[in-house]
């Protein structure tokens, strides 16, 4: 199978083109390495891949979902069966100061994404939505049934767009598309700017980190290897059509098109001091905290309900969070070359 992976160098994208070369798929990667962490962490995951790819089965395009041209060039010169759109601007609180990156990437970028698949005879698209979605939901745990209108932020909000986009492409155009609910996501390779890198690095250098909503936030942490499970899982299984959908009341998670979204979690909720106290023990240091209120766009508590992946799919998380922080700081002190 010729598959198309968007944002290739990122965290997620390069685990996933990994996990596609090791079982003997072709992939195409793309990615517009841009600034909004270190280029070179990007250049390393790239590197990485090629370790990973003796048969050079992977190629490489630097390359901007946003741009139009370029993509529609993309799917013209190439045959693919299958996408894993992966590429956007990710972050937060990232998308209080810049809002418009947000609208680029994950909404113009994504309509380029759906137009390439409609036109092109791609057999099923899967795509990053994020826990963000659930917003202002206490209702706990976060199932795909749930109504998911009151988002905190703009990149919550633009996920829920792309939930709704890839909707109307499988209404109208019969293309099968699966949204993939992300809960934390966390492991070797992680973005610089997401919390276990950044206590990390200070913890190992003495400094102080600051810990929001007083460290009372709770996350359905998800070690990378069982997300890459969800989301090869998924990719091998096109969403089909619910024919027992009812249009009077219409259930979130599913439609009469073939369209899907799941959450991908741990489904077991770690207090935010109980993971720094993870992180603590592994590097053998304690952390100086700065405790702090909640910051505006931030959920309080995520929790995953993965009973609808589990059943189409068979998925089941399998890391525990210490054994997966271990994993993890391994890597850390390895890359960033911390004794």
């Amino acid at each position: 199978m010729h598959v198309l992976v968007t944002g290739a160098a990122g965290f997620i994208g390069m685990h996933a083109v990994i996990a596609l070369l090791a079982r003997g798929d072709r992939v195409t990667g793309v990615d517009n390495l841009n600034d909004y962490y270190p280029v070179q962490l990007k250049q390393d995951r790239l590197a990485n891949i090629a370790a990973h790819d003796p048969q050079q089965t992977f190629s490489f395009l630097p390359l901007d979902i946003a741009d139009r041209a370029a993509m529609e060039q993309l799917f013209k010169a190439q045959s693919f069966d299958a996408v894993i759109n992966l590429a956007a601007q990710a972050g937060v609180r990232y998308s209080l100061e810049n809002p418009l990156a947000y609208i680029d990437s994950n909404i113009t970028g994504f309509a380029h994404v759906l137009e390439g698949c409609r036109h092109h005879g791609v057999k099923h698209l899967v795509y990053a939505s994020s826990s963000s979605v659930y917003g202002a939901n206490q209702s706990m745990p976060f199932s795909v049934h749930d109504n998911v209108d009151h988002p905190l932020s703009l990149y919550a909000a633009s996920k829920k767009s792309n939930e709704l986009m890839a909707h109307t492409y499988s209404h109208l155009y019969g293309l099968p598309t699966t949204g993939l609910r992300f809960f934390t996501v966390y492991g070797p390779w992680g973005r610089p700017d997401m919390s276990p890198i950044k206590f990390a690095r200070a913890i190992s250098a003495g400094d102080s980190i600051d810990v929001y909503n007083y460290g009372k936030h709770r996350r359905d942490f998800t070690y990378i290897d069982d997300i890459i499970a969800g989301i090869v899982g998924t990719l091998d299984r096109p969403a089909c059509g619910n024919s027992s959908w009812d249009g009077k009341t219409p259930d979130p998670g599913s439609s009469l098109a073939p369209w899907r979204v799941y959450n991908i979690g741990n489904q077991q909720p770690v207090e935010l001091l109980d993971y720094i106290a993870a992180i603590e023990e592994r590097l053998g240091k304690k952390a100086e905290m700065n405790l702090l209120p909640l910051q505006p766009g931030d959920v309080i508590d995520t929790y995953a309900d993965v009973d609808a992946l589990a059943k189409d799919v068979g998925y089941r998380p399998s890391v525990p969070v210490k054994e997966g922080i271990d994993h993890f700081i391994r890597w850390f002190k390895d890359y960033y070359g911390i004794c």
